[in-house]
């Protein structure tokens, strides 16, 4: 699946719910979901700068692909990871890189979320972007 079709996928499952507080109730529910996320990878090296909360992105890459874990102490937050390891998880770098965070508008996420929220996810897909810049360089990750 491409990251366009995560994408569709994604806005067809938020279609579900007709008002916010449903959407975000999903939101932390993905967020249940993610991995277990080790204590010894909550270092400064992974932690990502200008999110309200606690968030750490550990990057790993095995045969070509970007392999992305990640948590917050967040429940919210944890979610909107959630969202992203979605679409941007087990991705070739440049298919990340070609890929525009179209769904963020198209759910509402930017007029719906906190500004301090938006500002971190913001935060979060810069980091994966500079992630994929990195591995396409063939810089080691970080």
């Amino acid at each position: 699946m491409s990251t366009a079709q995560a994408q569709a996928e994604l806005l067809d499952e938020f279609s579900m719910f007709d008002n916010w507080m449903d959407r975000y109730q999903y939101i932390i529910d993905m967020g249940r979901q993610l991995p277990e996320y080790p204590d010894a990878d909550k270092v400064a090296d992974y932690k990502i700068e200008g999110c309200q909360s606690n968030v750490w992105l550990r990057p790993t890459q095995e045969t070509g692909r970007l392999q992305f874990h990640a948590t917050s102490d967040a429940a919210i937050v944890r979610g909107l990871i959630a969202i992203l390891l979605r679409i941007y998880n087990d991705r070739e770098p440049q298919e990340i890189l070609d890929s525009e965070p179209a769904f963020l508008a198209q759910l509402g996420l930017d007029k719906h979320l906190s500004p301090t929220r938006s500002n971190g996810l913001h935060a979060m897909i810069e980091r994966i972007y500079a992630i994929a810049r990195e591995a396409r360089e063939h810089q080691p990750l970080h």
